[in-house]
């Protein structure tokens, strides 16, 4: 079975791309490059999901929304 998970990938501190997983808390990895985290992203969440056995949290993680904002600075 597939679902579908939003990921923020944003620069960390060292150089590497840290990747963190908003509907699971503390679901964090990283990557040298966008691609590399993404990748790692994928298995970070298949194994926070293995660890937790918990059907909820993975439901509710796939209905969180990444939404962008414009605000006049």
């Amino acid at each position: 079975m597939f679902q579908k998970f939003n990921v923020v990938i944003e620069p960390g501190e060292d150089g590497w791309f840290v990747v963190t997983v908003p509907g699971l808390p503390g679901c964090i990895t990283q990557g040298r490059t966008i691609e590399e985290a993404t990748e790692n992203s994928k298995e970070a969440i298949e194994a926070y999901l293995e660890s937790t056995q918990n059907e909820a949290i993975s439901l509710r993680a796939s209905q969180v929304c990444v939404r962008e904002v414009l605000v006049n600075v």
